[in-house]
Order: C-alpha cells, then sequence, then structure tokens
C-alpha cells in the first residue's frame, strides 16, 4: 500500500547523504519532497502540517552524532515522528474479568465487516486461546447472516443470530455466550452505503443493549480520506476504542492509515492483509513505520514464520546452516514450509535492506513449482552435495523434471550464492540471541495457552 510513499523517501534520503551538516536549506528541501509526498498518499493536509513541523523542529542546527549520517538522522526523526501519527504504541487488549468480553464491529456496507468477524473470531481462538461466540445483528443486508455462519464454520467458531431485531439479537447473544461459558463475544452490526441516522440509531441502540468492552469501526483502506470522515461520524455517536483497517493489501495511497489516528484520536487496532481468513493481523505502528521507510519488518516476518513453519525443523535447518551444511534437501523443505506463509511478495517487502527494485517486484508464487520439480529428481546425494552435479547428472535432472539444462545450471548457481550469503547471515552478531529469545516468548505463549484451556 504504500510502496510510492516508500521510493519517495528514498529519494529524499539519498540526496542527504555525504552532508557532514544539516542546515537549515537542507531541512526545508527534504521537508519539502515530504511534504509532497505524503500529500499524494491522500494524508490529511493538518497531519502533514503538524508532521512537518516537528520534524523541522527536531532537525534544524542539529548536529550529527558521531554513528548516524545526515540521511539517518532524518530517518530517525521522520521514523519517530511517522511511529507516532500511526498511534505511537500497539493497543493492548485485555479482557473483562467476568466474561464475555464483548466487541462490537461497526462501519459502513462493503467496507468487509462481516468477514472482518469472523477474522478476528479466529484471531482471538488462533492466536489468543480464547473462545468466541459470534453475533450476527446485520438483518439489513440479506444473506448477511448465512455469510457469517459460513465463514464462523471456517474458523471453528459457533455463530448466533436469529429472526428477529438487531437489539434483540444482540441482547439474547450475549446471553448465549454466558449460558455456554464464551469469553469473548463478537458482534456484527448492519451497515448502509452512507452514513444516515437510521444506521446511526441503531447501531446506538445495540450499544446500549450490549455495553462492550471494545467498540471497533471497520473501515476500507481504498477509501482514502473519507474512511477519515466515516470514522469522525461513528466516533460521535459510539466512543470508538479503535478502528480495524481492511484492504491494506491492494492498491490504496496509505492516507487513511496516516490520517485516523491524529484526526479522530483513536488508534487503529487491527489489519485485514489479504483475502483468506488468517490474512488478519494486531497492527504495529513501529512496524508499519519500518515499512513504509524501506526498513523492513523482521518482526512480523519471524512471527509469521512461528506460526506456520515446524519449529523443530527450523531449529535442525539454523544448527545446519551455522555449521555450514545447508543443502538442497534443506532448501526444499525450507520452500515448503514458506510457502505456508503466504504470497512471496508480500514476505519480501519485510526483509530489511533489499533493493527498491526487489522489494517491490511482482513475484510469481509458481515459479517456485519448477525448482521443486529440478530438486525431487536429483538423488539424496546431489541435493547433499550440488558439487557433484556434472554434465550429465544435470541432463538427467533437467529430463526427469521437464526443464532445460540452462534452468537446472541457474538453480545450483543460485543456491551457491545463497549458501554464502546464509551462512553469512547465520554468523551476525545477536542473531541467534534475537532468534533464541523469540522462541523462549513464543513456547511460553504457547504453555500459556495450553494452561488456559
Amino acid at each position: 500500500m504504500f510502496e510510492t510513499l516508500t521510493d519517495r523517501f528514498d529519494a529524499v534520503f539519498n540526496r542527504l547523504r555525504g552532508r557532514g551538516r544539516l542546515s537549515e536549506a537542507d531541512v526545508d528541501e527534504a521537508l519539502r519532497e515530504i511534504r509532497l509526498a505524503l500529500l499524494q498518499a491522500d494524508v490529511n493536509l493538518r497531519v502533514v502540517r503538524d508532521f512537518v513541523a516537528r520534524v523541522k523542529d527536531e532537525l534544524v542546527g542539529v548536529d550529527l552524532s558521531q554513528s548516524l549520517t545526515p540521511s539517518q538522522q532524518v530517518i530517525k526523526v521522520v521514523h519517530d515522528e511517522m511511529k507516532r501519527i500511526l498511534g505511537g504504541e500497539t493497543l493492548r487488549l485485555t479482557y473483562a474479568p467476568r466474561p464475555p468480553t464483548v466487541i462490537l464491529l461497526a462501519g459502513l456496507q462493503g467496507s468487509g465487516k462481516t468477514t472482518t468477524a469472523a477474522k478476528l473470531a479466529g484471531f482471538y481462538k488462533r492466536k489468543e486461546g480464547r473462545n468466541p461466540l459470534l453475533v450476527g445483528a446485520d438483518l439489513q443486508r440479506p444473506a448477511a447472516v448465512e455469510q457469517l455462519r459460513v465463514l464462523g464454520e471456517q474458523v471453528g467458531v459457533p455463530v448466533f443470530s436469529e429472526a428477529s431485531d438487531p437489539v434483540t439479537v444482540a441482547k439474547k447473544g450475549l446471553e448465549e455466550a454466558v449460558r455456554l461459558g464464551r469469553d469473548v463475544l463478537i458482534v456484527d452490526t448492519a451497515g448502509r452505503l452512507a452514513i444516515d441516522e437510521e444506521l446511526m440509531d441503531e447501531v446506538r441502540r445495540v450499544s446500549e443493549t450490549t455495553a462492550p468492552h471494545y467498540t471497533f469501526l471497520v473501515i476500507d483502506a481504498m477509501t482514502g480520506q473519507d474512511a477519515v470522515a466515516t470514522a469522525e461520524a461513528f466516533h460521535q455517536t459510539l466512543e470508538l476504542d479503535g478502528v480495524i483497517l481492511t484492504k491494506i493489501d491492494g492498491d490504496a495511497r496509505g492516507g487513511a492509515a496516516l490520517s485516523v489516528k491524529e484526526v479522530v484520536g483513536r488508534p487503529i487496532v487491527f489489519t485485514s492483509t489479504g483475502e483468506k481468513l488468517d490474512d488478519f493481523d494486531q497492527f504495529h505502528p513501529d512496524r508499519m513505520a519500518d515499512r513504509i521507510l524501506g526498513m523492513g519488518d523482521v518482526l512480523t516476518l519471524i512471527e509469521k514464520a512461528e506460526a506456520t513453519l515446524d519449529r523443530q525443523q527450523a531449529e535442525v535447518t539454523l544448527d545446519r546452516l551455522q555449521q555450514g551444511h545447508f543443502s538442497l534437501e534443506d532448501f526444499l523443505e525450507q520452500m515448503q514450509q514458506v510457502r505456508k506463509m503466504g504470497p512471496l511478495s508480500g514476505l519480501v517487502g519485510m526483509i530489511p535492506g533489499l533493493p527498491k527494485e526487489l522489494r517491490n517486484a511482482e513475484i510469481d508464487d509458481g515459479l517456485m513449482g519448477p525448482i521443486e520439480a529440478i530438486i525431487r529428481s536429483m538423488t539424496p546425494e546431489e541435493r547433499q552435495n550440488p558439487s557433484i552435479i556434472n554434465g550429465s547428472r544435470r541432463l538427467r535432472v533437467a529430463r526427469g523434471s521437464g526443464t532445460s539444462t540452462t534452468e537446472v545450471n541457474e538453480l545450483l548457481d543460485r543456491f551457491k550464492q545463497m549458501q554464502a550469503y546464509m551462512r553469512q547471515m547465520a554468523t551476525m552478531p545477536g542473531l541467534s540471541g534475537r532468534v533464541a529469545r523469540r522462541a523462549g516468548t513464543s513456547a511460553k505463549k504457547s504453555n500459556k495457552k495450553k494452561k488456559r484451556r
């Protein structure tokens, strides 16, 4: 969503390289480009003005530390301010001492609210170890309840609804959650194509009946500044606790994400990152700031790996990697695991330090098929020691995989380069400790979930 903005920031930072001190003229030039970049990303005008003013106050006349270049100094200040306008700190969700914790979802029709309700229920069940119940109180849109039932079945969460009015359904849904011992209740309310008095009155009455602990507004990132105006209108009626931003995997310019916290005063809590029900993540302002400034998102990448990869196999692979024994067999196993983490183009964007051309490249996941076929056409000995694959062996592998010897040669050459690069990464200071700390944290969370169950 932020590719254009990231490219503009890259250009600004590159022009500052090699300068020993930031003059006011240097800062003005950089801020002029940053201001244009933010406005072209459809960021609210007041937010842009305040952002630029704060960055300028931080930068003008500042002497560089010995460890920072001018471009790094600007990146640091811009990163801090970008994190601030995105919400500052990640919203830490708490649970009601007396279950269930009630979550009310509101939003306009077409924002993806019903799908978001199911994704949110899946998040609480899968990642938080909770037992949610979905309530279909959207009786305005035909088949909305049936859609919720289908999605609820896919995430393994029951749905309560009946042919009545929304307020009664919400009230009975709360009673059902108490009866069944469900600890999280997610209420899906009706939407309209536009904000009107009837919509606001209905959602207000549902809110009064259920007394939600959290009220989240679901908004479509593709609507730009209209999303911010919608959030303001709902906030006046419902006292929102946060925003769930959908469709951030689209080609929206990012204005809604960068404006909503400053304008409405409520943070983004979750983001929907794709069409699959698992494509739903808690929003971290610092990580999004990293991605916007082209710094990657290592922590989210690690979390995705923890959620999908075989931890024991990963530890074996890491151990082999650190010993310099990463083979094509290991590569094949890891490639199959990575496929479970989602589209490759999305994962590449999380890796820090990549050039713009690679970061923004459209990567075809179908390209992995021929690679897998080539490796599977090798003998176990060849996979462990690719250096023994001579001309005749390459011809045999090409025929067996339905590819050409040129493709086999390219794979072997790239794998050799990757081996050298991965050995270098494995010896990076602090990498092993960070992986160990993340693994320890993940294990603690897993144990807590088991105890709750």
